[in-house]
């Protein structure tokens, strides 16, 4: 990974990564009463703020394993440990080095170069894992707004819910069939591993929101934390930032509720994120990996 020459496309997303989490920031705080929200954030109770941060670590082990279970599906054997490893190396590279290789990038260019693995193979695998998180993050946002302030204000748009809930597995089935069917045998496990994750997070963002002392729209709050998930999955932000808060602060609007509850929890989950991704610099990553010739460049 070591290049001294600067690459203008990567400094150029950086830079417009840059951009766009401060426009999107600005755009939040100029909107919010900044000293209401200082006190908000300082006032939050610490121990669930360390459940917090617990939950949002089990959901990054759980993916870890998961991913794991994509890379056995095509002939890579990595330990545990090792594998968890290059999880965490991967959110400390999409967190703290934005607009270059990035996370999921970072993994599949060291498997590659490595351990000599064809790189289309763990682009498939890395590639399906973030498809099977998407539709579970799908899924669980879809149910979250069925009980919300959402469905009463939108109720023309909630039976399209239920068809996209009642089909969006079967379809992801068949789609793995028809494209992927390396990774047919571990469709099930790995899709209840999806919803494991998710479900960890969003208890991670329960306890943010005891340690606000946000008892009130708790459902919506939950609701939107899982579509703003969906809207940080597009790379145009640092890390999610900006993307997370402009999204609680204008859903939050728009179902008019407060806004200022939203953007904090928004801004502690990054913290979190932010502070587990440190875990990345501990980690070593070796050649402790068993890969059959087929899988070998």
């Amino acid at each position: 990974m070591a290049n001294s020459k600067i690459n203008p496309k990567k400094l150029l997303k950086t830079l417009l990564q840059i951009l766009v989490t401060s426009a999107a920031l600005y755009l939040v705080l100029r909107k919010t009463d900044v000293a209401k929200l200082g006190s908000i954030i300082r006032n939050a109770n610490p121990w669930y703020l360390l459940l917090s941060l617990l939950f949002f670590n089990i959901s990054k082990v759980i993916n870890a394993v998961r991913l794991n279970r994509f890379f056995k599906a095509i002939g890579i054997e990595l330990s545990a440990m090792y594998s968890l490893k290059l999880y965490y190396l991967g959110m400390f590279y999409n967190l703290f080095l934005p607009g270059g290789v990035g996370g999921d990038g970072y993994k599949i260019y060291v498997l590659q170069k490595n351990h000599g693995l064809k790189m289309i193979n763990v682009f498939h695998a890395v590639f399906w894992d973030r498809v099977s998180g998407i539709i579970a993050l799908i899924f669980l946002s879809l149910i979250l707004l069925q009980s919300s302030t959402f469905a009463t204000h939108l109720p023309q748009f909630v039976p399209y819910a239920w068809v996209v809930l009642i089909t969006i597995y079967p379809l992801t089935l068949l789609l793995n069939k028809l494209f992927y069917k390396q990774f047919v045998e571990v469709f099930t496990i790995t899709s209840i591993e999806s919803l494991l994750i998710q479900i960890a997070q969003v208890i991670s963002v329960f306890f943010i929101l005891k340690a606000l002392s946000q008892n009130a729209h708790m459902i919506d709050y939950l609701a939107i934390f899982l579509i703003s998930t969906i809207a940080t999955i597009i790379p145009i932000t640092i890390g999610g930032a900006g993307a997370r808060e402009i999204t609680f602060f204008y859903l939050l609007g728009f179902i008019q509720v407060e806004t200022h509850a939203g953007v904090a929890l928004s801004l502690i989950f990054f913290a979190v994120s932010a502070l587990s991704s440190l875990a990345g610099i501990l980690t070593k990553i070796s050649h402790e990996t068993s890969v059959p010739e087929t899988q070998k460049s």
